[in-house]
């Protein structure tokens, strides 16, 4: 839906709340190329296929005149201003607690369902035990750049499903982590070459590794129907809502409830009563 909506293919209507875009403008077209390039170079094993496509349709708007080169290097703008300018008495205020909070869940959730939905696909889930591998140490890199992040002035630092795009090119291990982070340094001060990458390139990789995603779908126990809904609407409020953690929440919710209404008590966990008790506190007090 995120690729969808920034490639201009979906776009808002009054009348039916979305509808389809104009295929005749730049964005939308080279969205649909740029997909249709990694997914044809993906099927036929071309290594770094979502890194071709994104380039391709790159070079493809700059022979069309709609990207412009801004030039090759620029000096990182000065951290001064927000750096350690943290207001702490104002975040103990009562008054911001029901913010704290909200933040709290996004991010934690957030994280959760993106590491849930990569290690799938990356083959990182122990079938036997459904744990994700070295989950523990994800988080802990998740939130100490949160709190590196809020320190220095920057949005929260977390995870995300984008991520996805490196599995399907054939990220597995800390290896691919270390090589994004060096290039991301790079990208600092070689932000103006990163961005001429126009919107609609990389709208079409996420397009393309949304359908990679899906195919995690298959394990889903779908003739149990209490096994099937909760899942669906996991699926589909998370692009609906345009958030991971509201997505996590109405699934858990409707899970639990139909377990317990259908006397498969048995099957829902304590902890997951209790996450689905805070998910009814949460969207009731905070939204």
């Amino acid at each position: 839906m995120i690729g969808l909506k920034t490639a201009g293919i979906v776009v808002e209507n009054p009348a039916t709340l979305v509808s389809l875009g104009d295929f005749t403008k730049p964005d939308a077209l080279l969205a649909a190329v740029a997909f249709l390039i990694i997914a044809v170079l993906s099927e036929r094993r071309v290594f770094g296929a979502v890194l071709i496509g994104i380039l391709s349709v790159t070079m493809i708007g700059m022979m069309m005149g709609i990207v412009q080169y801004n030039g090759f290097f620029s000096a990182p703008p000065s951290i001064a201003p927000t750096f350690l300018a943290m207001d702490i008495t104002g975040a103990l205020n009562v008054s911001m607690v029901s913010v704290i909070l909200a933040f709290l869940f996004v991010n934690m959730f957030d994280t959760a369902g993106t590491l849930m939905g990569v290690a799938e696909r990356a083959n990182l889930v122990n079938k036997e035990t459904g744990k994700i591998e070295g989950l523990s140490k994800a988080l802990k890199a998740d939130s100490i750049s949160s709190v590196a992040g809020a320190c220095v002035g920057c949005p929260p630092v977390t995870s995300y499903v984008e991520s996805a795009a490196g599995v399907a090119a054939g990220a597995r291990t800390g290896l691919s982590a270390i090589v994004v982070a060096v290039l991301f340094l790079a990208a600092i001060f070689l932000s103006p070459l990163a961005g001429m990458i126009p919107a609609y390139a990389t709208a079409g990789a996420l397009i393309y590794v949304a359908f990679v995603m899906m195919s995690s779908m298959q394990h889903v126990d779908w003739k149990d129907f209490t096994n099937g809904a909760p899942a669906a609407i996991t699926a589909l409020m998370m692009p609906l809502t345009f958030s991971i953690a509201n997505g996590i929440a109405l699934g858990f919710i409707t899970y639990t409830v139909l377990k317990v209404a259908t006397g498969k008590t048995k099957d829902v966990s304590i902890s997951m009563y209790i996450l689905s008790a805070v998910f009814i506190a949460k969207l009731v007090f905070i939204g």
